[in-house]
């Protein structure tokens, strides 16, 4: 290593080279494999196979690239602040526009039940397209649907899609019938919503708003990064530390070292065997020197996200 900066603790995991060159915006595992998907303010989305460190691919935009999410194991959607969703297929180097949106499009999702895309916009709408459709944005969308706000997160688990805004709304969809909002909510959160992320379960949600605060909600039923074996989820804030937590006991489990500048974004592999951390300075307390942005890839141990058993007061005699 050069400059003589001494190497980030073997706690905080494998620090990937060639990270972005400007902030990490998000990041995601493949259902498929450890390959491991980021995109940047630096206008790039990248590919990687995260458990070997080995970058596989790079597409650049015409603007910062605010989220991605894959297709399969080697293809993925973009959601860029030049209004366009682009598709890549980074084993051919292709890349294609399925449609636009009226201002910076803020999240990008794709529905293995539907096979269809979803994004949403700073336009306060919602909008799906069928990437199998003929070229051209007209052709390949399938609805769009107006936002009580602007679009700052979605999350999918089956058919049910959850959409958080501006205002601190939340809309909770069917993606069988998009009419309407199967349930519309308000935050139980004081402040603005960071981040909303569906149990792999399909039982509810967590939210997560921009003071630090995570609430977790629950479906109408006639029950962040989330591990699937367990239920347990992790948070990560500008504090730079990454938390574990039981959400059904609400209860943290295990808080990783500290990392060098604010946490981004998480993502668990498919595994749960795997977190990839983006140590990315969220500009939180405005411009103002900062650690350099990093991603890392840190191996689970079971005891730091296994629910501990609940112990129950001996019956007294």
């Amino acid at each position: 290593m050069s400059g003589g900066a001494a190497p980030p603790p073997a706690a905080l995991g494998q620090e990937l080279s060639c990270p972005p060159a400007d902030g990490v915006t998000n990041l995601r595992f493949s259902n498929h494999s450890d390959h491991l998907l980021v995109s940047s303010w630096d206008k790039s989305v990248r590919l990687y196979d995260a458990s070997a460190d080995v970058p596989k691919g790079e597409f650049m935009h015409g603007g910062p690239v605010l989220d991605c999410c894959f297709h399969d194991d080697g293809s993925g959607f973009s959601a860029c602040a030049d209004h366009k969703v682009r598709r890549f297929v980074f084993s051919a180097g292709k890349e294609d526009i399925l449609g636009s949106h009226s201002a910076p499009v803020r999240c990008v999702e794709y529905s293995y039940a539907t096979g269809q895309v979803i994004t949403g916009s700073w336009d306060k709408t919602l909008k799906c397209w069928d990437p199998r459709g003929a070229s051209g944005g007209d052709h390949r969308l399938v609805g769009t649907y107006p936002q009580p706000e602007r679009v700052y997160s979605l999350s999918l688990v089956g058919h049910r899609l959850v959409v958080a805004t501006a205002g601190r709304h939340v809309n909770v969809y069917d993606l069988r019938n998009m009419s309407q909002p199967e349930q519309r909510r308000e935050s139980s959160l004081k402040y603005q919503t960071r981040c909303v992320r569906c149990y792999p379960n399909g039982t509810g949600f967590a939210l997560s708003s921009v003071e630090g605060r995570v609430a977790m909600e629950f479906f109408d039923l006639s029950e962040a990064g989330q591990v699937k074996n367990y239920g347990t989820f992790a948070t990560g804030g500008c504090d730079g530390f990454v938390n574990v937590w039981d959400g059904n006991n609400k209860k943290r489990l295990y808080q990783f070292p500290k990392y060098p500048t604010s946490i981004a974004a998480l993502s668990f592999s498919r595994d749960g065997g795997l977190l990839a951390i983006a140590s990315s300075y969220t500009y939180e307390e405005g411009e103002k020197p900062h650690e350099p942005d990093g991603i890392f890839v840190r191996k689970i141990n079971e005891m730091e996200v296994k629910p501990k058993p609940k112990a129950y007061p001996a019956p007294s005699r």
